[in-house]
């Protein structure tokens, strides 16, 4: 893992595209700032980790070809 220091207002680039900007800091929180593609996802990894655990539990979900059929009857 890198570890930089960044004060208010400075910011690091990654990939030429991604810029993370340091907005606040206030205690033990700080605000970010995040300018990048919008083809770029961005979650924070709560919710990252959620989405791939959803992700995982609807792949093991087995459906028969019987209930294949009546969902694409609907």
């Amino acid at each position: 893992m890198l570890a930089l220091s960044r004060k208010i207002n400075e910011s690091i680039i990654i990939n030429n595209d991604i810029e993370i900007v340091i907005l606040e800091v206030k205690g033990d929180q700080v605000k970010l700032g995040i300018n990048a593609p919008k083809s770029v996802p961005i979650y924070r990894k709560e919710l990252y980790v959620q989405i791939e655990e959803a992700n995982k539990e609807a792949s093991n979900t087995s459906i028969s070809a019987e209930e294949l059929n009546k969902l694409f009857k609907m």
